[in-house]
This record gives C-alpha cells, structure tokens and sequence, in this order.
C-alpha cells in the first residue's frame, strides 16, 4: 500500500441533521500475481432502515507502464457489483481492470452514515507493507467521543481547533396588522468549534498471522472511537456509554433483550415435561440445554439482540444466538436457578480496551450458585455445560443480573482437554508395523472432533486419516459416543504401515510414536508480539506398547526426561521401560494456560524444541 488516507467528517443538513462521511483514498502497488487479489476491493454497509448506510466508488484506475508510457485504464461500470450478505448488511465491491504484475491501482470510495455514535475502525497496519496511512477526523464540539489506539507501533498524532458554521434555516407564523397569517423563512449561521485530529503512521510492516493468535486484529494498530457524549446548544448535555455498567444496562432495556426474557408462556406446558422427576442443579441444566438445542436450530446469526423475538424462534424452530440463548437464560430461571445472560464478543469480533455497546456481538447463559458459575450455550449441538463453543472464548464476557447489576466473567476453561491415546503394536523382521489405536478426547477435543467429522462420510475421513499418516492402511475401525456428547468421543481402529521404520545395516531405527509424533515446533519467529492464545488448556497423553521380534534385542532406548515451563505452564514426561520384548513408553505433555504472554514465548518456545526433539528419539533394535 503506497498510500491510504481517510477524512472522517459530520455533514448537517436541514432535514437530518449531523452525519459522518467517511472518504477514504488508497493507492496500491501490485509486485506479484499473488498480489491480484488486492485489486478487489469490498466495503460493507449497513441496510437498516434508521441506520442505513450508502457507499460510493469513484476514481478507480489502473496504471501501467506500456512502452515507457502510462497507460491509464478507469473501472466500468460491470466492474463494480452491488452485494446483499444478509438482512443486516450489503456489500458494495469493485474489481480493477487491466492489472498486471507491476499495476498501480488507485482508487476512492465515500461512505455515508446515520449512525455517528460509532465510526468505523482504522486500521493503520495489513497484512502487507503500508508506506503510508492517514486518517484525519474533524469532530464538531457537541461531540465527545472515546478513542483508542491499539496495536504496537503508535501513530503520530496532531491535534488542531477550527472555526466552522453551519446554516440552520427555520420559520414562524406572524399574524399582521390585517389579521392574515403569513409564514416568514429565515436563516441564520451557527458558529462551531471543530477539533480536527490527523493520525499518521509511516512504513508500517506487515501483520503477520501466527500459530495460536486469538484475533491478529486485536494487535494490528488501529483507532477505534464511540460517542461518549454529545453536548447540542440549548440542550442538557447526554452521556451514553461511559463504563461497562452503563453499557450493560443500555443493553438490558433495549425491547429485543430484556422484555425477551421475561416471556415463558410459549414453553412451560413442554418444559413442564422436561423438568419431570430432576430434582438436583446439574439434572436440570443438563436436561434444559439438551431440549433447547433439540429444539431450536442456530441460523448462523449471531447478535445479543433478537430478530423475530424468543416465541418465533421457538414456534419456527430457528433463531439467532440472541434468541436461543435468552429463551435458554429464560427456561433456567423457570425451573427456579439462578439464570442471567453474559454478553460476549466472539473471536472473530475481538477485543473492545473501552466500554461500548458494539463490543458485544454474542450473548450466553450462565447459572450462579453461592460462587460456582456454569456457563452454556445452546447454538452449538456438540456444547456441554461448560464446554462454549471455539468462537465464544474470547476473554471476558459481562455477566447481567436481574437487578441491573453486572459483573465481568472469565470466559477461558480452567479443565484442562483431554485426549488420550493408547497403542499397541508389533514390528516383524523386516520393519513392518502392524498394531492397533485407541484415541480417546474429552470436553473441547472432542467438540472439535465431533465437529470436524460432521462433514465427513466415513471412507472418505479413513482415506485422509492414512494419507496423513505415513500412507497406513486402517481396518476394522470404530466411533463411539459421536453423539454422547456428556462421554468422551472414542475412535478405535487397527493399522499396517510399511513406512513407519528404517532399516539400516541390519538393525531397525522406530519412532516409538509412529505418526502421532510432533514434527515441528509450530513456533518459529524469533520473536512474538501476540500472546500465544491455545482457546483452552490441555493434556495429550500417549500409552505405547511395543513387541520387538523374536531373535531381536533393543540397543537403544530414549532416556527419560520430564520437562517443565514456568512454573508448571507447561509440562513433558517422557517415559521408557523395558519389560521382555515389550518397550513401554508414556508420554505426556500438558498446557495448563489458555493463555501464554508474549513475555514467555522464548521459553515456550524452548519448550517446544526439547519436547519435539525428546519425541523424535528413536529406538534402535538388533539381531541377537
């Protein structure tokens, strides 16, 4: 990106009084044919009918360099499409024409909004390099707005104050000396202050993904704002979302969140059912979750607010997150526990660093006792009580009582995930393996496993499962409680591989793990900027049993080892033992953070590096 500058301006007309226009400028250099897709260029708005949004491209050309001259081509018109995602949003995109290897494109776009209470985010940094990005915003003084830069490099920032007007035409009704009413048109210029902030920020490495990163954005430099407070003449001065309690109990009150759980009518006569013959906590939240996600399908909508209200959802069977989750909150405080919602922002949505209204886009359930908190959501089929899908475990979520009150909730697991792997097999005189795998996962391993294996027919799941691993052949293969989602999913199959060991000189080298080995340490940089963010904490176990061949001895067994990161973060066993002709190994590494910090990223990665080279030890058996 050469350059991308952005004016964010308030507009006043008569009839609508202030709105923001966005005008954004960018020019970008195209080195490389994986560069083409940067000739495409998508901006959402909103289709709301108060809200509503419109977007206009203009200036779209392409430059090149043809024979030493430049050549220009302009964007037509069937190279812009005008997009409808969803009820909520449109999509206005344009593909630039005649772009090649070495093309500057450079284009313009103006986005017009009622909604001054929440201009769009800014970001400074991408994912590839930014020689230059320029954002001015010019806010009148009736405004006062909270802003935040995040990310790691920090914008040079100036700040000035401007003399503006606006024109504000009005009328009255004067009666003459004649009794005649007429009616007199005036106008008359308002005087303002309009403080106007520029925001620069100048070669601007690229945001790299890395393994294990919540949302990059979080940690990409942007400038994020929302209205604080607007201060009109004549008026008392109003104050919107000055802290999280105040956003909450904003929330609370809006018609399609709070009223929506106090409605119960359209369920208690099936709940009745239910709730027959449970007596303790755990029963009945069980019992409740599983009956709502039976009963109500998620439409892939996600939102704190309802769409067509709790009763529709229930009657039509599908509904948004809002809608499944507060008739959830609703039916547990039916059954007489302790129910309030939790407003959460998914991972996708990433983290808000000041309170506002938009830093929500989820809400759960949670069910308090004394100082034990449960939290469920019914959206997801394979959820558990304190098992929330991936995408809700983002941080913190703010807990809203009845009373108005709130308070923040960890959203990360502190159980850890557990998958554990028990394998026996055979190697023959010739290095051929032969053996069976038992692989058990619990809690989110298995949410994520039941999820993956949702889209798979079985032969076609087998045929990747052999690829993947070393090119082994699998038989008699199982899947219990696939749909048990209380018990851990267990898959059990038997295996042949040819290429699971080496001979060498007449002796057999075996990795004692086979294909469950770690390869690689997932974390490369040298550096890390971003937490190291693994969702939930976990414990991968391994039992191997190996039977060595008759007439073969062991010349060498992996010594030992047991491992440990700061203060128990992280923990590596490895162990050996020789019993006959059988080598027992165990094996275990356990992450007991769903977080680790940027600070200790040396010496995970560390940990990393010991435990895959520990892993990729092999044993060396000999002839006798």
């Amino acid at each position: 990106i050469l350059f991308e500058k952005a004016q964010n301006k308030f507009v006043y007309t008569q009839e609508k009084g202030f709105e923001i226009e966005l005008v954004v400028r960018t020019r970008i250099k195209i080195y490389k044919k994986e560069g083409y897709d940067w000739a495409n260029k998508e901006v959402r708005y909103y289709l709301e009918s108060n809200l509503k949004e419109k977007v206009l491209f203009s200036e779209a050309v392409t430059y090149n360099l043809v024979d030493g001259k430049i050549e220009k081509t302009k964007l037509k018109s069937d190279g812009e499409f005008d997009e409808v995602i969803n009820k909520y949003w449109g999509q206005k995109k344009i593909t630039m024409p005649n772009v090649k290897e070495g093309s500057i494109i450079e284009y313009e776009y103006t986005l017009h909004s009622p909604n001054i209470g929440s201009p769009k985010d800014w970001y400074f940094q991408s994912d590839i390099p930014v020689n230059h990005s320029e954002y001015i915003n010019c806010v009148p003084e009736y405004f006062v707005f909270n802003t935040n830069v995040k990310g790691f490099i920090r914008p040079e920032i100036k700040i000035e104050k401007l003399n503006k007007s606006i024109k504000i035409d009005s009328k009255e009704r004067v009666v003459n000396r004649m009794g005649v009413t007429n009616t007199n048109y005036s106008s008359e210029d308002i005087a303002y202050v309009e403080t106007r902030t520029t925001y620069l920020a100048e070669n601007m490495p690229a945001i790299k993904e890395e393994e294990f990163v919540n949302n990059v954005r979080n940690y990409t430099t942007s400038l994020e704002q929302e209205l604080s407070m607007t201060n009109y003449p004549n008026s008392m001065p109003k104050t919107y979302s000055t802290d999280w309690a105040a956003v909450v109990r904003t929330i609370y009150e809006y018609e399609d969140f709070g009223p929506e759980l106090n409605k119960t009518g359209y369920f208690e006569d099936d709940l009745k059912v239910v709730l027959t013959g449970l007596n303790t906590q755990q029963q009945k939240i069980d019992a409740i979750l599983k009956f709502v996600k039976s009963a109500v399908k998620w439409n892939e909508y996600y939102g704190y607010s309802c769409n067509d209200g709790v009763r529709k959802a229930y009657k039509d069977k599908t509904g948004n997150i809002a809608e499944i989750n507060l008739m959830l909150t609703a039916m547990l405080r039916y059954a007489g526990l302790n129910a309030n919602p939790v407003l959460v922002s998914t991972r996708s949505n990433g983290i808000s660093f000041f309170p506002n209204r938009t830093a929500f886009n989820y809400v759960i359930a949670a069910v308090e006792n004394g100082d034990d908190m449960v939290l469920l959501d019914g959206s997801d089929i394979y959820s558990e009580p304190d098992v929330l899908p991936f995408r809700a475990l983002n941080w913190l979520g703010r807990l809203i009582r009845k009373d108005g009150t709130s308070a923040a909730v960890d959203l990360m697991p502190k159980k850890p995930s557990l998958e554990l792997n028990s394998m026996n097999y055979s190697i023959n005189d010739k290095g051929e393996v032969s053996g069976k795998l038992r692989s058990q996962k619990t809690t989110h391993n298995a949410m994520i496993f039941r999820d993956e294996m949702k889209g798979f027919k079985e032969d076609v799941y087998l045929e990747k499962l052999e690829n993947s691993n070393n090119k082994i052949e699998i038989n008699e293969y199982s899947l219990q409680n696939e749909k048990e989602i209380n018990l851990p999913v267990i898959e059990t199959y038997s295996f042949v591989g040819n290429n699971l060991s080496e001979s060498i000189g007449g002796k057999i080298y075996i990795n004692p793990l086979l294909f469950l080995t770690r390869k690689q340490n997932p974390f490369k940089q040298e550096n890390r900027e971003y937490p190291v963010d693994y969702g939930f904490p976990f414990q991968d176990k391994y039992a191997v049993n190996i039977q060595i061949p008759d007439g073969y001895q062991v010349e060498n067994l992996p010594q030992p080892m047991t491992l440990t990161m700061n203060g128990n973060v992280g923990v590596f066993r490895y162990l050996t033992k020789l019993v006959g002709n059988i080598v027992q190994v165990s094996v275990s590494n356990q992450i007991n953070s769903s977080t680790v910090l940027s600070e200790d990223y040396a010496a995970l990665k560390s940990y990393y590096q010991k435990m895959i080279e520990k892993q990729n030890e092999k044993i060396i058996i000999t002839k006798i």
